[in-house]
């Protein structure tokens, strides 16, 4: 049968929750879309009179969709070209989903959705379904049919993975304040004023995905990410012709956290999430692969007109 009006607004009433769970579970805005659309080609097959409750008949949907990506996208990541960071999205897109609580805002910035990649398939949605959005082990135990009690096995195991981060959560001026004084440091070319906002234990990840020339492997330390970064940001005619222009930068609220964005006329260029913790900056996350940068490229353009920390390199 043709949905009803109702049920068609039913879908769409759950379409933004839905979108949040499966952009923590994958990862990729894109790959969340694609999932929700799966879901609701299947909500349209339906015999929709026999479901007693929609919304979690839908969760179960797309939790099941999203462990089958899970599951694939291991096995694409073994011969991704270089490091796999995920792709980020600007504060205020409805991707994020829930941000009332400090666990919610942790649960979506870049550095945990890069840790929650440590977890296998079910650990991932216990801990996003629970962390996130508040979901009962009873209601969990039944969209992935495990029992209560595995359920809340499998909870404290996630935990155990993502313990010992001591994340610090900012407020909209003190982000900014970071990245004035993240790109001043990396401008200057000088590491010292760098290495002195960097945790000594820092670390830095950068994905081109093969498409953009990007360190393949971690740096490991504030002074080799401070050397690192002032390679990179040192400008050259070289740079100038690949990227097509001189970049300006501005100050992003990122997944939660403070962000540079740098953009060479109406293309962002590259995106970076600084992660603050009480000793420093503790990790650097640098995203340039094109694929990753589409959906933030349409959000920033949509949201201008943005005041540039820096027009000149």
């Amino acid at each position: 049968m043709p949905l009803s009006t109702h049920e068609a607004d039913l879908f769409e009433g759950s379409r933004g929750r839905l979108e949040a769970i499966a952009y923590r579970l994958l990862g990729s805005a894109g790959d969340a879309e694609d999932a929700v659309q799966d879901a609701f080609l299947r909500w349209n097959a339906a015999d929709r009179e026999r479901i007693e409750t929609p919304e979690a008949w839908l969760t179960k949907v797309l939790t099941n969709l999203c462990l089958n990506q899970l599951t694939s996208a291991r096995v694409r990541r073994e011969t991704y070209v270089g490091q796999w960071l995920p792709e980020p999205v600007l504060d205020g897109d409805r991707m994020l989903g829930p941000a009332d609580t400090a666990l919610q805002r942790e649960s979506v910035s870049l550095a945990m959705l890069t840790l929650m990649e440590r977890l296998s398939p079910n650990e991932r949605v216990v801990y996003v379904l629970r962390e996130a959005f508040g979901y009962p082990h009873r209601e969990i135990a039944e969209i992935l049919d495990l029992s209560e009690s595995n359920c809340q096995q499998i909870y404290r195991r996630a935990k155990q993975h993502l313990a010992g981060r001591s994340r610090i959560t900012v407020d909209a001026a003190a982000a900014r304040r970071i990245v004035e004084e993240f790109l001043a440091a990396v401008l200057s070319g000088e590491t010292d004023p760098l290495i002195r906002l960097l945790a000594d234990d820092s670390v830095g990840v950068a994905d081109g995905g093969g498409r953009i020339p990007a360190r393949k492997t971690p740096i490991l330390g504030a002074h080799d990410i401070a050397r690192y970064l002032s390679h990179v940001f040192h400008p050259t005619d070289a740079k100038r012709r690949y990227i097509g222009g001189d970049p300006v930068f501005y100050a992003c609220a990122v997944n939660g956290g403070a962000g540079v964005l740098a953009q060479v006329g109406e293309r962002v260029i590259a995106v970076l999430t600084l992660d603050a913790t009480p000793d420093g900056i503790a990790a650097v996350h640098i995203q340039v692969n094109p694929e990753k940068l589409d959906r933030i490229t349409r959000q920033w353009a949509a949201a201008g007109p943005h005041s540039p920390l820096a027009a000149s390199w």
